[in-house]
């Protein structure tokens, strides 16, 4: 797979408080995902809206660093892997199986993009686009010590065939995904990328999901359901019941531009409806 280039590298860097490129090493990985989960939302409003969610890289350029607009992990973890080559880190594509809110011991299909960096010889997962529970710094692979971030500690444990991340969450180790080491080409993430965003029974088509962070917070929105989770604190949440309020919510909290999104209104009242009994 030949490296991606970016076109907009200097917008891009500027966007995550760069002034000109920093070096490859690992305080530059931690600014850099740090900055980027609160820069850039999560976001699937294209697949609610039955819009096509194009992963080549002129086009997630285009939608993010020019269009006002975030996304899932296709786009933003691929993004991302373009910024790590482009500033010499030694990075491989990867891909996982999300078991958030899955029974244990879950097995699902390999829907997830990340990305693996050596640095120095160790290496480390690198993730910018897991919805709400992004991990917020790049976590050591070879060890299964729990591991600090600017949000939840987070672990990873080793398991037959690969690696699960768990996060504490409320005193309990909740697993996020599977994943293992196998390179990954773009064909790979085509496929994924057509079932997450097309297949009816994707959650991805189903609900509105976004999210943000920030320095001790978390912002997630679930259809109309709206939350500020504080890290050693309650949440804040509430019920959002208007498509106004719900679009002036994604730009005042999320920064996002939804102007130009065919039929996107229609999408928001429909994932507002309450579900039948």
């Amino acid at each position: 797979m030949s490296a991606p280039r970016l076109n907009h590298l200097k917008l891009y860097l500027q966007r995550l408080g760069f002034d000109s490129a920093p070096p490859a090493t690992l305080e530059t990985l931690r600014q850099l995902q740090w900055r980027h989960t609160g820069v850039f939302p999560f976001e699937n409003l294209a697949t609610i809206a039955g819009a096509p969610v194009l992963i080549d890289l002129p086009s997630i350029e285009q939608k993010i660093l020019l269009g006002g607009r975030g996304g899932y992990c296709y786009e933003l973890n691929h993004l991302f892997f373009a910024l790590l080559l482009e500033l010499g880190f030694d990075a491989r594509a990867i891909s996982g199986r999300v078991v958030m809110n899955q029974p244990e011991g879950s097995w699902t299909a390999r829907t997830h993009r990340l990305s693996l960096v050596t640095i120095d010889g160790e290496r480390y997962i690198t993730d910018v686009g897991f919805g709400g529970m992004v991990p917020t710094a790049p976590l050591l692979l070879d060890t299964e010590t729990e591991q600090a971030t600017p949000h939840e500690p987070y672990r990873l444990e080793h398991q037959a065939g690969g690696y699960m991340l768990r996060a504490n969450v409320a005193g309990e180790w909740r697993p996020m995904y599977l994943f293992d080491l196998q390179r990954q080409e773009d064909i790979d993430y085509t496929v994924g990328n057509w079932y997450v965003s097309t297949h009816p029974e994707s959650p991805f088509t189903q609900r509105l999901m976004v999210a943000r962070t920030g320095d001790g917070w978390r912002k997630t929105l679930n259809n109309g359901s709206f939350a500020i989770h504080h890290m050693g604190a309650e949440s804040e949440r509430r019920e959002v019941t208007e498509v106004d309020e719900l679009i002036d919510v994604l730009q005042r909290e999320f920064g996002l531009d939804v102007s130009n999104l065919p039929r996107i209104r229609q999408a928001l009242v429909r994932v507002m409806m309450p579900v039948a009994a």
